[in-house]
C-alpha cells in the first residue's frame, strides 16, 4: 500500500524543505515554501522493476533523413529559432507582460498555418473569442488556425496523441497548465514541471513542434523551477521597453542552432512587424553635433547592430552620486569610471553620471567599453565625439585597449550605413580592406583622451 509522503518545496527556487518556513533557507525568499504531497511505494526493500532498453549505434548507414524545417516565413524568428521550427522540439518563450508574446505566437501560427501546417493555439489565460478578437485587430481573422481553450495538461496531450495531430502547437501559458494527480495549485513548481514533461514528451513521441509561453519574474527570469529550461530544447526571451516601439526575441539556448542570435521587431497597429536593419532604427533620429553620444558597433548574435550610446555628468549636490545606467551592466561603468579617474585623471568623483542605450537595447558585451568611456569623456569636455564615428573595444584595470571579436564585421556594418572612421584596438591580425572606413586604433584610454580633444 502507498504512503503520501508531505513535503514544501519553494515556490522560487525549487528546493524542497521537510517542514514550513517563513524564508526559503536556498534563495532566502520569503513565503514562498508551499505544501506538496506525493505517493511513495510502501514496504521494506520496495523496488521498482523497468524493461531493458534498445541501444543504438551512433552512426546508422541506413538512418532516415530528418524532417525539413518548418519555416515561418517571419525571417527574424527564423533567424533566432536557427533557421525554423525542428519537428518535435519545445520552445520556451518568456518576456514581461504586455510584451506581445501571444501577438507573435499568433502571427506565427497564422503564417505556418498559411504555408499549409496544421497549426493549434491552446489559451489557458484568454477564451477563445478573446483570441479571435486579436486575431480580428491584426488582420488574422480568416486564418486556419485552430483555437483551444484548456488547462488539463492530461487533455491537452491527448490531443497530440490523437490521430488528428498538430504540426505546431502553442501553449498561453505554461503556469495556467495542471495536471489533476498532483494536489498543489498551477503555477507551483511542482506542477509546472510535470505539465512540462507531460507535454514535451507527448510533443516529441508525435513529432510536434511546441512553442510554450513562460511567465517572468520581476528579477526577469523566467517564473518555475530552473529546470524547465532544461527540458526545453530552446528557450527565447521576448525583450523591449513598452514605451518603445520594437522589440528584441533574444535566444539565450538552442540546440538546433546559434546562442545570443536576436530579431528585430517594430510593434505597428497591426501587430509586429519584422526589422531587417535594426542599426538604421537605432540611429534614424541621431545628431552629431550632441556632446556625449557616440555610436558603438555592436555584436548580437552573429548580427552586427550600430547603436546610440548616451553618457551625461552633472554637478552633484549629494553626499553619494548618483550613477544611473540603462541598458548596461552598473557595475561595468563603475570600474570604468574608476579607472578612467585613477589611470586619465577625469574628474569625475562628486558628479552623477547616468547612461542611457538609447532605443531600450541592453548591451551585454565588454566591447561597449571604449564607447562608453568615448561619451564620459565627451560630456565631461563638452565637445563632441569625432563625426562619422564608430567606437569599440574593451578597457583592462590598467587602462590598456584590449581587442574583440568580428571586428571586420563590425566595420561592414559601420560602412553599409555611411560612417567613415572607427576607434577600435589593435587587432591581433590584419583586417580586410573596408571601404570608406579609416580606422585610428589606440593603445590606451590616454590615448583615446587625446582622439577625442585632451581635457582642458
Amino acid at each position: 500500500m502507498a504512503r503520501n509522503s508531505l513535503s514544501f518545496v519553494c515556490q522560487q527556487c525549487g528546493a524542497v524543505s521537510p517542514k514550513w518556513a517563513g524564508k526559503c533557507d536556498d534563495c532566502g525568499a520569503w513565503n514562498t515554501l508551499v505544501e506538496e504531497r506525493k505517493e511513495a511505494p510502501s514496504g521494506p526493500g520496495k523496488r521498482v522493476t523497468g524493461r531493458r532498453i534498445v541501444l543504438e549505434a551512433l552512426n546508422l548507414d541506413n538512418r532516415p533523413e530528418p524532417p525539413p524545417r518548418m519555416q515561418s516565413g517571419i525571417s527574424e524568428f527564423d533567424r533566432v529559432s536557427g533557421g525554423g521550427l525542428v519537428p518535435g522540439s519545445a520552445t520556451l518563450i518568456g518576456g514581461d507582460p504586455g510584451i506581445g508574446k501571444s501577438t507573435l505566437l499568433l502571427q506565427l501560427t497564422c503564417k505556418l498555418a498559411a504555408a499549409g501546417l496544421k497549426a493549434a493555439y491552446i489559451s489557458g489565460e484568454e477564451s477563445a473569442d478573446q483570441v479571435r478578437m486579436r486575431a480580428q485587430r491584426l488582420g488574422l481573422a480568416n486564418a486556419s488556425v485552430e483555437l483551444g481553450t484548456a488547462t488539463n495538461a492530461s487533455d491537452i496531450a491527448a490531443s497530440i496523441d490523437g490521430p488528428d495531430k498538430p504540426d505546431i502547437m502553442v501553449i498561453d501559458s505554461i503556469q495556467t497548465m495542471f495536471l489533476p494527480s498532483l494536489d498543489s495549485a498551477p503555477g507551483t513548481v511542482s506542477q509546472v514541471r510535470a505539465t512540462a514533461q507531460e507535454l514535451i514528451r507527448a510533443a516529441k513521441n508525435n513529432q510536434v513542434a511546441l512553442l510554450i509561453v513562460g511567465h517572468v519574474t520581476k528579477d526577469g527570469a523566467i517564473a518555475g523551477p530552473r529546470v524547465l529550461e532544461h527540458m526545453v530544447d530552446a528557450v527565447l526571451y521576448f525583450e523591449g521597453d513598452r514605451s518603445h516601439h520594437f522589440r528584441i526575441l533574444r535566444s539565450v539556448k538552442n540546440r538546433f542552432g546559434a546562442t545570443d542570435e536576436i530579431g528585430v521587431f517594430e510593434m505597428v497597429e497591426a501587430g509586429l512587424a519584422e526589422v531587417p536593419n535594426p542599426s538604421e532604427l537605432f540611429l534614424a533620429d541621431r545628431r552629431d553635433d550632441v556632446t556625449g553620444a557616440v555610436v558603438f558597433a555592436g555584436i548580437e548574435g552573429s548580427r552586427p547592430v550600430l547603436v546610440e550610446i548616451e553618457a551625461l555628468v552633472a554637478p552633484s549636490s549629494l553626499a553619494s552620486p548618483r550613477r544611473n545606467v540603462v541598458g548596461w551592466d552598473s557595475s561595468r561603468l563603475a570600474m570604468l569610471t574608476a579607472v578612467l579617474e585613477a589611470r586619465c585623471g577625469v574628474p569625475l568623483s562628486g558628479r552623477d553620471i547616468f547612461l542611457n542605450v538609447a532605443g531600450g537595447l541592453k548591451i551585454y558585451e565588454t566591447a561597449a567599453d571604449l564607447a562608453v568611456a568615448a561619451a564620459l569623456i565627451s560630456s565631461v569636455t563638452g565637445r563632441p565625439a569625432p563625426k562619422r564615428t564608430v567606437f569599440f573595444g574593451e578597457v583592462a584595470l590598467s587602462a590598456e585597449l584590449r581587442q574583440v571579436a568580428q571586428a571586420e564585421a563590425r566595420l561592414k556594418e559601420a560602412a553599409k550605413l555611411g560612417f567613415e572612421n572607427a576607434v577600435m584596438p589593435r587587432p591581433r591580425k590584419s583586417i580586410g580592406k573596408t571601404t570608406g572606413i579609416s580606422m585610428a586604433q589606440p593603445t590606451t584610454l590616454a590615448e583615446l583622451i587625446e582622439i577625442m580633444g585632451g581635457i582642458s
